[in-house]
């Protein structure tokens, strides 16, 4: 029997809660959750796969996977001419074609030991330009609607299709352009398209005063921006960054600058450079250098002298029509480049030009023939990608959308 004189103890809430808890925890021990974001996943653009491992919302792990766009880039550059490479270089970064064609151009026409006409130069210039000016637009555009800005979105976009005018007008081609030849340019600026450009450039502008507007005192964007996939300056140049998330962590790095090509050294411009090296300071990069682009163009276009678009040596360039058809020289010129392709000088070369998303360098090798021994192409996008697993390990899942969006991982040049 049970002595009556001793009272059951008073339960303690505290102790009991907390043992409750523990028990609790115990039984539901977090399991670790493994998504694949993409390769059909609308944040990863379609054309990558991330392998994501999870903890609640913490990304332990994030595991990029490519090659769901590899094409075999470089060996189709191998078995074909010259020229006949361009209509690939158009699709590595399919945002900023014309950016490809001059930069391959370039280097071909070093390994030749070839300069253009001046007047091609600034042409190169103002196209390369506006290409520069649609690929970031469509970044920052992309990224505001993915964070929930449709508005900025639309606005974006407004302005990148006002570009695609202008080079369809130009080039006959909206998107992959085939636009340059070696020594030169495929045809010069049709009647009437410099004023078309002043004013599309002039819309431009105002757009981007409403993106600016709806996006940079948003605290929704703002907050998902500011502090997140953050990577230093030392970090950022192991893995190999060029181009805006090179200068967004502070290094003041561009080609157009370090190395002159064209008539660059000819204009006046600025490089943004950032601090932070997070995906704010990537957005800022992108509106300035559109900025930046802009005033560019207006000086080439300003500054454009008259002259011949391409050299005129009928073993580089295709003989005027008329010649080809009142001339046995013009036939054969014409025969021998088409089927044969440019003798190119046998050697080895590396080039590079300031693409939208950085340094896009070319090797290339010749053994004298029409065609390309070897061709490898160093795009910017792919060092950048390599970098992600360090930059969003650790953080937040929802961080890895706007990361993703600020390196502009173009499936194109990452894959070849």
């Amino acid at each position: 029997m049970s002595d009556p004189s001793k009272q059951p103890e008073a339960p303690n809430p505290d102790t009991d809660a907390y043992a409750h808890e523990s028990e609790l925890e115990a039984h539901l021990q977090p399991k670790r959750m493994y998504i694949n974001m993409g390769p059909s996943h609308p944040a990863m653009h379609g054309t990558v796969r991330m392998k994501v491992e999870l903890e609640g919302e913490t990304i332990i792990k994030a595991d990029p996977e490519i090659g769901f766009l590899h094409r075999g880039f470089q060996k189709s550059c191998e078995n074909v001419t010259w020229t006949q490479c361009l209509p690939y270089t158009d699709r590595l970064n399919y945002n900023s074609a014309m950016m490809n064609n001059f930069g391959f151009l370039n280097a071909v026409e070093k390994l030749i030991g070839l300069e253009i006409p001046e007047r091609a130069q600034y042409i190169r210039v103002i196209a390369s330009e506006l290409h520069r000016m649609h690929d970031h637009l469509t970044c920052v555009g992309a990224t505001a609607l993915e964070l929930g800005g449709f508005a900025p979105f639309l606005y974006a976009i407004e302005g990148r299709e006002l570009i695609m005018d202008r080079v369809t007008e130009l080039t006959g081609a909206r998107l992959t352009t085939s636009y340059g030849r070696v020594g030169g340019l495929n045809r010069d600026l049709p009647e009437g398209w410099i004023p078309k450009t002043i004013k599309s450039l002039d819309k431009i502008q105002e757009l981007l005063v409403e993106v600016e507007g709806l996006l940079m005192k948003n605290r929704i964007f703002v907050d998902r921006m500011k502090g997140t996939g953050l990577l230093s300056a030392e970090d950022a140049l192991d893995f190999g960054f060029t181009g805006p998330c090179l200068r967004a962590a502070g290094v003041d790095y561009d080609v157009r600058k370090a190395k002159p090509y064209w008539v660059y050294s000819q204009l006046d411009f600025d490089v943004p450079v950032g601090t932070h090296g997070d995906n704010y300071d990537r957005y800022i990069m992108r509106l300035e250098e559109m900025k930046q682009s802009d005033r560019i163009i207006r000086q080439a276009l300003a500054k454009l002298p008259s002259g011949p678009i391409i050299v005129d040596d009928w073993r580089i360039a295709l003989p005027p029509k008329p010649e080809v058809y009142g001339t046995i020289e013009g036939v054969m010129s014409h025969f021998k480049l088409v089927m044969e392709g440019i003798p190119v000088p046998p050697g080895e070369v590396y080039d590079s030009t300031e693409a939208a998303n950085g340094e896009l360098g070319w090797y290339l090798v010749s053994d004298g023939g029409g065609r390309p021994y070897k061709v490898h192409v160093r795009a910017p996008g792919f060092p950048i990608l390599s970098a992600i697993p360090q930059i969003i390990e650790g953080k937040m899942l929802a961080d890895l959308i706007p990361t993703f969006d600020m390196i502009n991982m173009i499936g194109g040049e990452v894959e070849q």
